[in-house]
């Protein structure tokens, strides 16, 4: 981890190739005990530029580490009764461990119907209400790739978090509430801001740990940012030179914290090592191989 200004960056791109080189080994292991290496599959309907980047990134992450990934790339006008027969198939397909399918959808399709016709067994996204409740229920299976990515960058800090004050400002179902159920799982002590929430700058005031979520470029101010506190930054956004920025004012906060996660190199890389991760997870549990 390199030192900028008064924090020390966690660098999430590092952590990532790290955890990746490990993964590598690890599906050698696997494709040798059972004969194929774990398989993903990647669903995206439509033409939308952003998903379909995400979608190659995801595509070559599996490559480099060794998983099968099988994409299909639905047209716009796709039907929500074709899409969710699709999920079907892919749910008994015995070559598919994982189910991805690329959000936004269409419109005219339903996103909660789509997460649910999901077998959560193979819900690599952690998106399904049963896990989501599993989490809930301190019995976590398939956690949402996300959150579970931000937990491994705080992991990488050393801190106990055995009682800590944490602020998560967002509650999504992707990044938020589940965010607060892994920390509430830690042992920390969880306050979640949304937009109903009023002085917001005083819960992130004293928060020791700051997980950012909101989806607002530049919401969390600096000067806000308890000193040497953790900020872990999930928000990206383009800014109008192309560069990227988060939802915390980088700089300002990086005089005060003691750790915090750079946009873009932070979070976002993480996000796809845990899915890979979840993939492999969802190849054993398939197979039975607990070892």
């Amino acid at each position: 981890m390199r030192s900028l200004m008064n924090a020390r960056i966690l660098d999430g791109k590092a952590l990532a190739d790290r955890l990746r080189g490990e993964m590598t080994s690890e599906i050698e292991a696997l494709r040798a005990r059972h004969g194929r290496a774990p398989g993903l599959a990647v669903i995206i309907v439509g033409d939308d530029p952003a998903s379909h980047v995400y979608v190659r990134n995801k595509k070559l992450a599996c490559e480099k580490v060794g998983i099968r990934s099988f994409t299909h790339a639905l047209p716009a006008d796709t039907s929500q009764q074709h899409l969710l027969g699709l999920i079907g198939e892919l749910n008994q397909d015995p070559r598919v461990d994982g189910i991805l399918v690329q959000l936004p959808v269409p419109t005219h399709i339903r996103p909660d119907a789509v997460i649910e016709a999901i077998d959560p067994a193979k819900d690599v996204d952690g998106f399904h209400p049963y896990n989501l409740g599993r989490l809930a229920a301190r019995q976590p299976a398939l956690r949402s790739c996300t959150p579970a990515g931000c937990m491994k960058l705080i992991e990488e800090t050393g801190v106990n978090l055995h009682g800590k004050e944490c602020v998560v400002v967002g509650a999504s179902n992707i990044v938020g509430r589940p965010m607060a159920l892994e920390l509430l799982l830690a042992g920390a002590t969880v306050t979640v801001c949304h937009r109903f929430t009023q002085d917001l700058a005083k819960h992130v005031a004293r928060a020791e740990i700051l997980v950012a979520a909101a989806g607002k470029r530049g919401l969390i101010r600096g000067e806000w940012i308890r000193p040497g506190a953790i900020v872990i930054d999930v928000g990206i956004h383009r800014l109008e030179d192309g560069r990227l920025t988060g939802d915390v004012e980088f700089a300002t906060a990086a005089e005060r914290a003691a750790w915090i996660t750079p946009v873009p190199g932070g979070v976002g890389p993480m996000t796809i090592t845990m899915l890979l991760a979840n993939t492999i997870q969802a190849f054993r549990t398939h197979l039975g191989d607990e070892t």
